[in-house]
């Protein structure tokens, strides 16, 4: 079972909260369908945009810590960590 003080590789950028903001309350809250239910394809598109920026975060962590010189198992370590480093 995963800790819930593991990252599981997420650094959501302003699209990526605005996403998550909108799948919590699941309506649109910009542009022209503002005030309308979210459908389920467009919930899945948001959860697969978080997902996304995720697997970018963490993929970059991990491959600046194998450069700065770290082992495989380091930098997995490394990748999954919250905060700046």
């Amino acid at each position: 079972m995963t800790s819930f003080k593991e990252r599981r590789w997420l650094v959501p950028n302003k699209r990526a909260k605005s996403y998550a903001e909108e799948r919590k309350a699941k309506v649109h809250q910009h542009g022209p369908k503002e005030g309308k239910e979210l459908t389920d394809y467009e919930a899945g598109m948001r959860s697969g945009y978080l997902q996304c920026q995720s697997d970018h975060a963490g993929l970059f962590k991990y491959k600046r810590a194998l450069s700065e010189g770290k082992s495989k198992a380091e930098a997995k370590k490394i990748s999954k960590q919250k905060g700046g480093k």
